[in-house]
């Protein structure tokens, strides 16, 4: 008999996710998600032990006598979402940028004219690390509360040593206090800042100067698992974040990279070729890039909310998953392209507008998101041997997560099977919502 300290049981459906190991390729099914109807799960010190039906846990499950028990009442049970592509460290908003894109001008016109990315590194420069900290525990929190357990979070909206390293440091603070799992991402290559602007190699020496000055602080201290770089026509050519990321590598780094985002750059297949974790957003992937991808070990992430919130068409998800790619979605959460931290809302623009069905979207924000961040071993999925990071839905119906627009209905929250995001009130246990 299995021992347990944790048990949840009566999950209507128990999305259980369970496969082979690594990302999913390609078109997925319905059997692909492995639900349990009427399941159940044990964990033990956070990792997951057992899953089956309910009517056999008692069999099967010997539960230890401080054990935690919670009846999901005929619940949709799923894996925690796995956010793989955030910007949460910044200080101030951008609103008025929004309001000058609903009035006609677009981001690269904004960005031109000193908006975009710079407005938001003048303000973040100026910030107190209390106060880059209080942003990016708001929004991770906020990010919870929808279902997000596992989550990237990149800094680069410094640009200069001292901001790039406060912004890191609160990413570590607010992962220290937090249920969630948080890995960083050193950006400093998000854009050339404007102390640079004007020298004949402005790009090469503002990357120069990351590798030979910041990186090996970073990597001294500890301060982040990856590193990207925003490869598009006006930032860092491909020859470039070809130069930047080799040596990152060389230093220990694991690469992403922000590829053909709104140019094909020839991003991906760099992506690809350089054995990045993951190639993101590809609004502008060419068929090249798409094969590149395909045969590789590199993650497509898709940001269908960057082409919502700019107007810009979304990615080519059906191609890339007919091609074989190994697909997985993400917010973009920022403060210029993308101000939502909802995966529930990712999921439903995958399914209305990007062409994937809602198992591929499912498969996508959870295996496939821990995939790209190099943690499929722990996360993604409820199967023994993960963490037990899962979240139960006031639903009876996983379709219904994507087919209910903005209104993600989470019921709680779990996090190595201590509850991280109460149970909502003025529900009776045993009472999923269901549609006339």
């Amino acid at each position: 008999m299995i021992e347990a300290d944790f048990l949840v049981y009566h999950a209507g459906q128990l999305v259980t996710l369970k496969g082979p190991p690594g990302p999913r390729r390609g078109p997925i099914s319905p059997s692909s998600l492995s639900i349990l109807p009427d399941g159940a799960m044990a964990a033990r010190a956070g990792r997951i032990v057992w899953t089956g039906p309910t009517d056999s846990a008692a069999r099967e499950v010997g539960l230890l006598p401080s054990a935690a028990e919670q009846d999901a009442g005929g619940r949709v049970v799923t894996p925690g979402w796995v956010d793989s592509h955030t910007h949460p460290v910044f200080h101030g908003t951008r609103q008025e940028e929004f309001a000058m894109r609903a009035a006609g001008a677009d981001y690269e016109e904004i960005a031109g004219a000193g908006g975009g990315i710079l407005n938001s590194v003048r303000r973040t420069r100026l910030a107190t690390s209390d106060q880059l900290e209080s942003t990016m525990l708001l929004h991770a929190s906020n990010m919870l509360r929808f279902g997000t357990t596992t989550l990237e979070a990149k800094s680069g909206y410094g640009l200069d040593l001292d901001s790039e390293l406060r912004s890191l440091e609160a990413i570590a603070s607010v992962s220290r206090s937090s249920s969630q799992t948080i890995l960083a991402t050193f950006m400093g290559a998000h854009e050339v800042p404007e102390e640079y602007r004007g020298r004949p190699d402005a790009a090469a020496d503002y990357l120069a100067y990351l590798v030979d000055t910041v990186l090996p602080v970073v990597k001294e201290r500890g301060l982040a698992r990856f590193v990207d770089i925003f490869c598009e026509k006006g930032v860092f050519s491909p020859e470039q974040s070809r130069w930047f990321l080799e040596r990152a590598s060389a230093m220990g780094f694991e690469l992403r990279m922000h590829a053909d985002e709104f140019h094909d750059s020839g991003g991906a297949a760099l992506a690809a070729e350089l054995g990045a974790l993951s190639a993101d957003h590809l609004l502008c992937v060419s068929n090249a890039g798409i094969r590149a991808l395909a045969s590789s070990a590199t993650v497509a992430t898709l940001l269908p909310g960057t082409a919502f919130f700019l107007g810009k068409p979304y990615p080519p998800a059906r191609e890339l998953l007919d091609a074989g790619a190994a697909v997985a979605l993400a917010t973009d959460f920022n403060p210029g392209s993308c101000f939502c931290e909802s995966m529930p809302f990712m999921v439903s623009l995958a399914v209305c507008q990007v062409g994937m069905t809602i198992e591929e979207a499912l498969v996508a924000a959870t295996v496939n998101g821990a995939a790209a961040l190099g943690v499929a071993d722990t996360k993604g999925s409820l199967e023994p041997g993960k963490d037990a990071d899962f979240v139960i839905w006031n639903l009876d119906d996983y379709r219904s997560i994507a087919y209910h627009l903005a209104v993600p209905d989470v019921e709680a929250v779990y996090t190595s099977a201590q509850q991280a995001v109460p149970r909502a009130s003025g529900r009776a246990s045993g009472d999923p919502k269901t549609g006339a």
